[in-house]
Order: structure tokens, then C-alpha cells, then sequence
């Protein structure tokens, strides 16, 4: 057993009799209380628990625990709160809005991946091609919507982040 500390969303986290095969994934819902990111395939293949790992989107259910360790992590839950983008309280980050607003949001299990994902390729390409969307959002399955609002939700997050500028 092992104690994880880790910056959750901009706070410092600890987690405290971690075994080792744990996951990124069960510390952060089971043990610190976000839920956000969703357990789906266990095996990095649908998104569903994306999250932000020292800003880079990965599959939290495939990094063990121990590998946070001393590191910023970002989850569906801490989008408003990002650098830059501080919120009032309740208030949705764009992307959150725009995927409300275009309609994208179907049974929510894979939303939350599909946001951190599209989040993070918004801020890396304030204006991408449907092609960079497509291929930003390629990791994350979604069984409901068949992508087309989900496509027009994070174009129109893009075009109200060009508009803000």
C-alpha cells in the first residue's frame, strides 16, 4: 500500500492505501469522490474516463495510480476551473455549454471524455478542421449520437472562442 499525492483540479489530493494495480481511474472516483470520468472498457479504448494528466488527455483506467503521483490532473469536473477560465459558481465551461447548446449530451456516459478531450484540442487549435475534431475526439465512443451534434457542439465552442477573442 502506498499514499498517492497528487493536484486534482488545482487542489492537492491524497489518497492513502492505494495498492499498486490501482488505477488512475478508481482512486479519483472511488477514493476522491469525482465521478465524472466514467468506468466503461477498463482497456483504453472507449474514452470514457479521459482526463488530463499534466495536460495531456490520457485513459485513466490504464495509468496505475502511483504514476500521478506529484502531478496536475484535470477531470471533467475541474474544466471550468482551468487557467484562464475561472468561473462563476455553477457556471460551465464553454465547451460544457456548447455541447448543452448544439444538443451533443445523449445518455452523458461518454460526455465527459468527449469534453476533456475536446477541451483540451480547443486550446491546443482555437480553429480547428473537422478533420482536427475528428482526430482530437478519435479515442473517445459514443453508442447514442452518432457524432454529428457532438461535431457541431465543439465547432460551435470553437466559434464562440473565436468570437470572445
Amino acid at each position: 500500500m502506498m499514499r498517492v499525492n497528487v493536484t486534482v483540479n488545482g487542489r492537492p489530493q491524497q489518497a492513502d492505501d492505494v495498492w499498486e494495480g490501482e488505477s488512475l481511474l478508481y482512486v479519483l472516483r472511488e477514493r476522491l469522490g469525482l465521478p465524472g470520468s466514467k468506468n466503461a472498457c477498463e482497456q483504453g479504448e472507449c474514452g470514457s474516463c479521459t482526463v488530463r494528466l499534466d495536460g495531456v488527455p490520457v485513459c485513466s483506467c490504464l495509468v496505475a495510480a502511483g504514476q500521478a503521483e506529484g502531478r496536475e490532473v484535470v477531470t471533467v469536473e475541474g474544466l471550468a476551473q482551468l487557467a484562464g477560465r475561472r468561473t462563476e459558481d455553477g457556471e460551465l465551461a464553454p465547451v460544457q455549454q456548447a455541447f448543452i447548446d448544439a444538443g451533443a449530451v445523449q445518455c452523458g456516459f461518454c460526455t465527459p471524455g468527449l469534453l476533456v478531450a475536446a477541451d483540451e484540442m480547443l486550446e491546443r487549435n482555437p480553429n480547428p478542421s473537422d478533420e482536427d475534431i475528428r482526430e482530437a475526439l478519435s479515442g473517445n465512443l459514443c453508442r447514442c449520437t452518432g457524432y454529428e451534434k457532438i461535431m457541431d457542439a465543439v465547432r460551435l465552442a470553437a466559434a464562440r472562442q473565436q468570437e470572445a477573442v
